[in-house]
Parts: structure tokens; sequence; C-alpha cells
């Protein structure tokens, strides 16, 4: 799936421009990018839609040689359940 991004967040909305899938993050102080919450709409889970989403962020950490603090339980889910995937970019 492709999102659109802008400063601090990806997303996807519908034909209807009614949003479906977000992911938020921040910097901190650090410049560690913060995962700070993942949504995906009722009618859309169970597709991979929130992973894409959390790997939308990794790709772009690794693009600007960040490291990622996953602060939402989804996100720290994902990194937990797949350390070697994610051992790069996690704080």
């Amino acid at each position: 799936m492709d999102f659109e991004k802008e400063r601090s967040r990806f997303y996807k909305k519908d034909e209807n421009g009614v949003l479906i899938a977000e992911i938020d993050y921040t910097l901190d102080d650090e410049g560690y990018i913060c995962i700070t919450s993942t949504f995906v709409d009722d009618d859309y889970r169970g597709q991979g839609i929130a992973g894409q989403l959390v790997d939308a962020v990794v790709e772009m950490a690794r693009e600007e040689n960040r490291k990622i603090d996953p602060l939402c339980p989804y996100a720290k889910s994902v990194f937990k359940k797949n350390p070697e995937r994610y051992s790069d970019v996690k704080k």
C-alpha cells in the first residue's frame, strides 16, 4: 500500500477522503524517531496495513540513519516479535 507522508506521520485515505490508516511519530531531543500511535480503521484491519505503516517509518529511519523508539503498543509489539528485522533501527 502506498502512503502519503506529512511531517510526523504516514497515512492513507480512502477514495472519499476518509482516513483509513495512520502512524504518528515525533523526533525527540536526541534525534530518535518515537512512534507514538498507530491507527487502522476497523473496516481495514487484518490486512497487514499497520505493519506496513511501521515498515514505512523503519524505511525512513534507515534512509535518515536514525534509531526508533517504538512507544505505541502496536509498534512496540512488532519490534519485540521481530528483533532481528529491526535491530539496526531499534533504540
